[in-house]
């Protein structure tokens, strides 16, 4: 029974690496970087701070809660017969979100 446990655990934990999300935060950049790449993007960024030291000596400690807020258009029917009734809406993106928390204590 142990080894069943363990082996769904070690599973779980291989997906869990596999269904994160890849590429939010790079050791290899700075906060700013980060942060100024997730811009680029098309987020919204709220900052979580911890400490006072500038930006550029920060270090991200985490990114979570990346959120797209999506609306629904109409879409035109032309030359449609109007028995036809099917509604189809074409998905529009108008907002993107994402918290990234900093460190910076020094």
């Amino acid at each position: 029974m142990r080894r069943g446990w363990a082996l769904a655990a070690g599973t779980a934990a291989v997906f869990g690496v596999l269904a994160a999300p890849a590429g939010i935060a790079s050791a290899d950049e700075s906060a700013q970087d980060t942060i100024n790449r997730l811009q680029r993007e098309g987020f919204t960024v709220k900052i979580d701070r911890v400490g006072s030291a500038p930006l550029s000596e920060c270090v991200v400690t985490g990114v979570r809660n990346p959120r797209t807020v999506t609306s629904f258009s109409p879409i035109d029917r032309i030359g449609i017969d109007d028995d036809f009734n099917i509604n189809a809406f074409n998905p529009i993106v108008v907002g993107r979100s994402v918290s990234v928390s900093v460190n910076c204590a020094s």
